[in-house]
């Protein structure tokens, strides 16, 4: 017989049939009675199941799971780094690591109306690399992209590497904090796609090189807690060794 629970740290709650950040497989239960519903959920008569393999999350009024490996769902206002992979007429084609390709329109990339006489690769060719925003998705679900605006664009420095598009919170971290982080150690520009592509530029190999050990430690123990403090240890100690 299950009684209340105080709330508190990863302790249980009533109603609520794990501990927060419990390992969860799709069907398992989560929480019995009313309450929101949230990521990578759904509800099964009176009780709340996993959809994907992952973390549980109890949150005030939702309980949700924090998917292990999951794929991109593009979402309007999504940033994301892709590769142009075809040019259509009056479009680029670019690769989003979506389930459909993004769209490029030649207004959303050169603020100006497409032409038949416009030679588009010498605009952007076939494997370049663009940090582009998603305005929209038409009804086959295909993004739509913008390069117009702030830190968006060609690419014409730096680097690439992935990341599971799933933990990318984690890297950005509440506010920002994780990045910035990063950011503040390394010196580095880095911008993060929420497809799981992350651009790479820094001043020196050295810093890339600890922007990168960085962020792959961020991938490895997005799952466990106290990473905040264990990155900021690594990078002072870091930091300490190229002295």
């Amino acid at each position: 017989m299950r009684s209340g629970f105080e709330k508190k740290g990863n302790q249980k709650v009533e109603n609520q049939l794990l501990s927060n950040r419990d390992l969860v497989v799709p069907g398992d239960a989560l929480y019995e009675g009313r309450i929101r519903i949230g990521d990578n959920t759904y509800r099964s008569q009176e009780r709340v199941c996993a959809t994907r393999i992952g973390l549980v999350n109890y949150n005030k009024n939702m309980v949700s799971v924090i998917a292990l490996e999951a794929g991109f769902n593009p979402l309007t206002g999504d940033l994301v780094v892709g590769d142009v992979i075809d040019i259509g007429l009056g479009k680029w084609i670019v690769d989003i690591d979506a389930a459909t390709n993004a769209a490029l329109n030649v207004p959303d990339a050169i603020d100006a109306p497409f032409r038949t006489d416009i030679d588009m690769p010498s605009i952007l060719d076939i494997g370049d690399t663009v940090v582009a925003k998603i305005v929209d998705l038409d009804r086959r679900r295909t993004p739509i992209l913008t390069i117009l605006g702030r830190d968006l664009g060609k690419v014409t420095t730096g680097f690439t590497i992935r990341f599971t598009p799933s933990k990318i919170p984690r890297l950005i971290g509440r506010n920002g904090s994780m990045v910035n982080m990063i950011l503040r150690a390394t010196g580095c520009n880095i911008a993060i796609g929420q497809n799981g592509r992350v651009l790479i530029n820094g001043r020196t190999r050295e810093q890339e090189e600890m922007a990168v050990s960085t962020i792959q430690k961020i991938e490895r123990e997005a799952h466990i807690s106290g990473l905040t403090n264990r990155v900021q240890e690594d990078l002072r100690e870091l930091k300490e060794e190229k002295r």
